[in-house]
């Protein structure tokens, strides 16, 4: 049970992003400009007129609050493909997403504000603590991204053994971000048909510090070597596997904060675009990294659960 408890998974998404790009293509009458970055990747389409601004300026965010309280946090359902135990007797598990190091005073939340993301079990007290009030939606389209949430997927078990190799992965979901014509909302892409644009967002690199002091390794990703989308074959075991994004921990976490590591994952995103019914297929415009941090357990080979 204390296993369970202390098994809090925390994302915490990247500030600026390491790499950016942009590029300007004409589509018809209208010139699109694009862009890539760590928050994510679109388009501003128009027919030329750019817009200047002017006016006064937009208000803060205490002066759109007008005396009502702050709530800056929100629970989702687990996202799909994260496999987690089971959690205490009266609890759910929840992705409880928070907005942190934001400042009232600004119109934008501040240069400091950023979303932190935690898989944990929570109480209906502790759900209570998080209302998602009608007025408080406005403040999230700050952090609106192209990227889906990172969700690192950890084999063989939920939570590593001593010398036992661990092997990571993302979701298949998490790995992409492409429009569908069909459904323009999945996977969180951008199609635009009246300027006949459709770009995506592919993960083609991820970094991992696993936090044990250890040198950080690279793991190529968009390619699996078996059927399982997390590359990892279920019917080998974890010393005789073709996946190479993995690690050996030598010792538990019992003794690190929490009594979890602080595992640090350096995801790398290219983003292409598509006009129309170009011959020439999908044309890469930048990369960008996305950064997040995860917490994690690692228990002595003799453990039971996970």
């Amino acid at each position: 049970m204390l296993l369970v408890l202390s098994a809090v998974l925390a994302l915490l998404m990247a500030g600026p992003a390491t790499t950016a790009a942009a590029d300007t293509i004409q589509t018809g009458t209208s010139v699109c400009r694009m862009y890539v970055n760590s928050v994510g990747f679109g388009a501003y389409c128009s027919n030329g007129a750019a817009y200047l601004g002017g006016g006064d300026p937009p208000p803060t965010w205490r002066e759109r609050l007008g005396g009502r309280p702050f709530v800056p946090c929100r629970d989702f359902p687990i996202p799909d493909g994260i496999k987690l135990p089971q959690a205490p007797e009266g609890k759910k598990w929840v992705l409880r997403v928070t907005i942190t190091d934001y400042n009232l005073d600004t119109y934008d939340g501040g240069d400091g504000a950023h979303l932190e993301r935690a898989y944990m079990p929570v109480s209906p007290e502790e759900e209570a603590q998080c209302p998602f009030p009608a007025y408080m939606e406005p403040f999230w389209y700050e952090f609106r991204s192209s990227y889906p949430e990172p969700a690192l997927v950890i084999k063989p078990t939920f939570t590593p053994r001593v010398n036992v190799p661990a092997f990571f992965s993302l979701t298949a979901d998490s790995s992409r971000a492409q429009a569908d014509d069909k459904d323009p909302g999945k996977y969180s892409g951008y199609i635009d048909p009246t300027h006949n644009l459709t770009m995506r967002g592919l993960v083609v690199a991820m970094k991992v510090d696993p936090g044990d002091g250890t040198a950080p390794f690279d793991c190529p990703m968009g390619v699996t070597p078996v059927d399982d989308p997390d590359g990892y074959d279920e019917t080998q075991d974890p010393f005789h596997q073709i996946n190479t994004c993995k690690h050996i921990y030598q010792r538990s976490s019992a003794s690190q904060p929490d009594g979890m590591y602080t595992v640090k994952l350096t995801i790398t995103w290219e983003v292409s675009y598509w006009v129309g019914k170009d011959v020439g297929g999908w044309n890469p415009i930048g990369r960008a990294n996305v950064t997040a941090v995860q917490r994690l357990p690692v228990q002595e080979v003799q453990a039971i659960g996970g």
